[in-house]
């Protein structure tokens, strides 16, 4: 045995300084490697007669195999049957090769593919029909693998779309010519790494994944559906962590260098660390890539989420475990919320599944809660809303499951304020009192949305001084279904409050009145403002010789560079709509006032918004005003005590809602079961040990290289050490004391015990 490994050993050498050789000078060393590829010939010859045989020529076959494939690129005339060989024995006999020789021709195929021997396409035409076909684990492995790879090089510098169109096509083919087989999973999982590693990023892979979602095996259908639902998370992550995993101290490798021993080796990994902090940088500033959501890259989203319903849910004799009728409808809800789909029969469907007894009632609850949006009718919604109210929210039900209803009532209700009528809204206001913290959370957060949305709903002492305000300003109406906010800038009504009061600012400075009528004068133009604006030149810039004086046609168009002039346009308007139904000054006309002030207030500031907008030009200072305010106001929206209920509905336009968030208002009123805090300390024990707040600050201060203070040395001192001290403290007297204490005030003064002797 040991003779027969010795000889082995030995041929593999010398086939490996023989082709070291042949790369080096290939013309001198032909004649030897003819001699080696005759002897491949006999060797093949002689396994194709009995492929399953495991004699001792396989291993010199195997080695002859890798021997080729590494020069077969240099003798093109001579190996130009050698590939094919290759994909005839692994098509052929795949079952019944050996194991090593069997990832030996793999390999090679590979090996040629790099070495453009053959085609991407022909190397992928060979795999994929053995993935899908062969029984063993091991194989299936390594040729994901290598399709993977291949896949990756072959889109690196540039999308190859005349292959990923093959592939894609030979997947598609494959999931339309047999719905029933499970073969269409590797088709699958193929796509979804490929999408994970942002290989294909456009509608073709999410077309092969929408046909997979609707074949008829449940493995299929699971894999296409978990596609839709969490790839977009995975892509994202992956980017992430190759981002870390970049990631080179520059400092340290410096400071290393230098101290360090110096040699070539310290020298090129400092050079290759430098590379790829430059590498990451340029990456960094170049534009980021626009991939597209696999939602929002379906092209019919209507008919694939009807036919999803249809097929898969609605469809009694399918006979599909929970989880994956569960996946399915989650998806439907997806894709009804968030193109805002109309499948009527999908919300009848929800309304047998509706009762705390339900399996998995939460995961119901939040998919019902996902497919509302503002286009699905109110008596559509009404028999959901009232079934879950009567089913989960009563003085009988545990706080649980009254939390859990009430906290899915307000998410249908902040996507569609509609679906709740006035007798039922306060009644579920009442449970606010409730003596368990989840309930009453829950009942405050329905609150707190419709004295947002729907004040007039309320009763008078539940809608709160903003809600009650604003329905007698009229700034809150009762909202219609189907009705939408006008388009308009965001944030113009700030930008117009801000030159309002810089008008003032200037008037008062001027010595004026500025609630006065001071039409007649005129404030500095805002030169600068237009100065400011530097615009390119292009071919044609040459030939205008300035502004050219349009006539209008009945409306007056003025630049905001003036503020009088706009002032002066605006203010005769003004001035007799209130002449009108200003009574004369006086005690009762000022009480009349207070009244009137609110009712009228809205129509004029919506009127100048409107005007703003229509009738001046905004500068570029303008713009740059307005960016900062809609910054400034998006800080204060963030803010705790600011009402935010529009900024939460488009929180959860493009945000999957799950069951944990139903569950969340039930678990603030819940304690830690004790199995619960052995599940938290088991978790703390496996992922990293407890620390306190204090401790977890120190440890990051020091990995900073932090000093600490002079209290936390204090405090590490030995004790023997200071007793000493503490003793003769005791005994000081007074006088020592005051002493003590005034030098510590003088150095202070001066600096510390040192001071500051430069000043």
């Amino acid at each position: 045995m040991k003779r027969k490994l010795g000889a082995l050993e030995k041929l593999e050498a010398d086939h490996a300084a023989l082709r070291f050789k042949i790369k080096r000078d290939p013309q001198s060393y032909r004649p030897d490697f003819e001699q080696q590829y005759q002897q491949y010939q006999t060797l093949h010859d002689i396994f194709i007669a009995d492929p399953s045989t495991t004699n001792s020529g396989l291993v010199a076959l195997k080695d002859l195999i890798e021997f080729v494939s590494h020069v077969a690129d240099l003798y093109p005339d001579i190996t130009s049957q050698f590939p094919q060989d290759l994909i005839d024995i692994l098509l052929k006999h795949h079952q019944v090769l050996e194991y090593d020789l069997r990832d030996k021709i793999v390999g090679s195929l590979a090996l040629l593919k790099n070495k453009d021997v053959i085609n991407s396409s022909t190397l992928l035409n060979t795999f994929f029909p053995i993935l899908i076909s062969t029984p063993s684990k091991s194989l299936r492995q390594l040729l994901f693998t290598r399709i993977l790879s291949d896949l990756r090089s072959s889109n690196a510098k540039a999308t190859n779309h005349r292959l990923n169109k093959t592939v894609q096509t030979a997947f598609f083919n494959l999931l339309e010519s047999d719905k029933t087989s499970p073969k269409g999973i590797w088709a699958v999982k193929l796509t979804r790494e490929c999408w994970k590693r942002q290989i294909w990023t456009d509608a073709r892979a999410v077309e092969v994944m929408r046909v997979a979602a609707l074949s008829d095996n449940e493995k299929t259908i699971t894999g296409g559906v978990r596609f839709f639902l969490g790839a977009d998370k995975e892509r994202e992550d992956a980017a992430e962590e190759s981002d870390d995993d970049n990631d080179v101290d520059m400092a340290k490798l410096r400071h290393q260098a230098g101290i360090n021993k110096k040699s070539k080796k310290k020298a090129r990994e400092l050079k290759n660390a430098a590379a790829t902090v430059k590498k990451k940088e340029k990456k960094k500033n170049a534009p980021p890539l626009l991939n597209f959501s696999a939602l929002h890259l379906l092209h019919d989203p209507q008919g694939f989420a009807e036919t999803l319903f249809s097929k898969h849910v609605q469809n009694t004799k399918n006979k599909f475990s929970l989880e994956s009728r569960l996946l399915v409808l989650q998806l439907v809800s997806r894709l009804v919320g968030l193109h805002k789909l109309t499948i009527l029969p999908l919300y009848s469907y929800f309304l047998k599944y509706l009762t705390p007894r339900q399996a998995s009632v939460t995961s119901f609850l939040a998919y019902l809660a996902q497919a509302t949006h503002d286009y699905v009718p109110p008596d559509v919604l009404e028999p959901l809303v009232q079934k879950i109210a009567n089913e989960f929210v009563s003085e009988a039900s545990a706080s649980e499951v009254a939390a859990a209803g009430l906290n899915a009532i307000r998410e249908i209700c902040v996507r569609q304020p509609l679906a709740m009528n006035e007798t039922l809204l306060q009644d579920l206001v009442m449970y606010r009192k409730s003596k368990d913290k989840g309930t009453m959370m829950a009942a405050k957060g329905l609150l707190s949305l419709y004295r947002e949305v729907g004040a007039d709903l309320l009763k008078k002492r539940d809608r709160g001084k903003d809600a009650t305000m604003g329905i007698r300003a009229g700034a809150i109406q009762e909202r219609r279904y189907g009705e939408e906010a006008i388009g308009e800038i965001e944030g113009i009504e700030l930008l117009e409050k801000w030159k309002e009061e810089e008008r003032r600012k200037k008037l008062e400075a001027a010595g004026l009145d500025p609630d006065a009528d001071n039409g007649d004068v005129e404030l500095d133009d805002d030169e600068e403002d237009w100065k400011k604006w530097d615009v390119e030149s292009d071919g044609d810039s040459d030939d205008s010789g300035g502004w050219i004086n349009v006539e209008s046609d009945g409306e007056d168009i003025q630049i905001s560079d003036s503020e009088d002039e706009k002032e002066k346009s605006q203010r005769p308007a003004k001035k007799a709509k209130l002449s009108s139904t200003t009574p004369a000054p006086g005690p009762a006309a000022d009480a009349q006032d207070s009244s009137k002030t609110a009712s009228t207030s809205l129509e004029p500031e919506t009127k100048s918004i409107s005007k703003l907008l229509t009738t001046t030009i905004l500068t570029p200072a303008d713009l740059k005003q307005l960016q900062t305010l809609r910054a400034t106001n998006a800080i204060t929206n963030t803010l705790p005590s600011h009402k935010r209920a529009q900024l939460l509905a488009a929180r959860h336009a493009d945000d999957p809602l799950t069951a944990e968030t139903i569950e969340l208002a039930a678990r603030l009123g819940r304690k830690s079961s004790k199995q619960d805090k052995i599940d938290m300390a088991k978790a703390d024990r496996e992922t990293t040990h407890h620390q306190s707040t204090t401790a977890k600050r120190k440890e990051k201060k020091e990995a900073e290289g932090k000093s600490t203070t002079n209290k936390e040395k204090e405090r590490k001192k030995n004790f023997l050490m200071t007793l000493g001290k503490a003793k003769g403290k005791n005994k000081r007297s007074l006088g020592d004391v005051k002493r003590t204490l005034l030098g510590h005030v003088e150095r202070r003064k001066r600096g510390g015990k040192r001071g500051n002797r430069g000043n």
